[in-house]
């Protein structure tokens, strides 16, 4: 069953529930955002298991959430949320600003994509914005969003494969682990290499870890 929220006229405050892993940066944002007369912060999560929970208990008018956190990613908790409150207004708060990151954050339901280190005056323009029913996209991430939209997608078993080769498996040895013949991984490889644009496997790596397609 899906559940509508219903946004606070803007005169209150707007309700703010706050996902990350890291205390200081919680009680940071916390500090920024009850400090102005039209923001409250209504619950902090430390994983995304705990960003579900609180966010059904306080369904608040917007969600900072991080990417990147224990138990439950970003991405999932967001997914989760997306897939009960289908009007949820999410704005990713991450370090990571790989052309896959945003493509999955925004892919997931999130309404915007502010980088940790944006000027406090960006974030809370994309709180006001995301409140009002507004996506907020900064020029760069948009940027990066496009280039992802040309490049060719890996599919699962690629990513599988890729995932081992960054843990410096060799062909054999991710044929064992996957249970499929060498010469298949052989060509997964060679797929991989062709979509990431690179020649070998080291390039493959720094790509993919660049780009957020796989992280170590």
């Amino acid at each position: 069953m899906t559940h509508s929220l219903t946004a606070t006229p803007y005169s209150s405050a707007i309700r703010i529930l706050i996902g990350d892993d890291h205390p200081f940066m919680r009680e940071g944002l916390t500090a920024v955002l009850d400090y102005q007369p039209d923001m409250t912060v209504v619950g902090q999560a430390c994983n995304g298991y705990e960003a579900v929970e609180l966010f059904c208990q306080h369904q608040p008018n917007v969600t900072l959430m991080d990417l990147r956190m224990p138990e439950l990613s970003g991405v999932e908790a967001i997914a989760t949320i997306c897939a009960e409150f289908a009007d949820a207004r999410i704005i990713v708060l991450t370090t990571y600003d790989g052309d896959e990151d945003i493509y999955r954050g925004l892919r997931a339901g999130a309404k915007g994509y502010v980088l940790k280190d944006a000027e406090p005056d960006e974030l809370l323009t994309a709180i006001r914005s995301v409140y009002r029913g507004q996506q907020y996209i900064p020029p760069a991430v948009g940027a990066k969003l496009a280039e992802r939209m040309r490049s060719p997608e890996l599919s699962d078993r690629e990513l599988e494969v890729l995932r081992l080769m960054a843990t410096g498996k060799s062909n054999l040895e991710i044929s064992t682990t996957l249970a499929i013949a060498e010469g298949t991984v052989k060509f997964h490889v060679k797929n991989i290499l062709s979509k990431l644009g690179v020649s070998d496997r080291t390039q493959a790596m720094i790509v993919a870890l660049k780009r957020g397609i796989i992280t170590l």
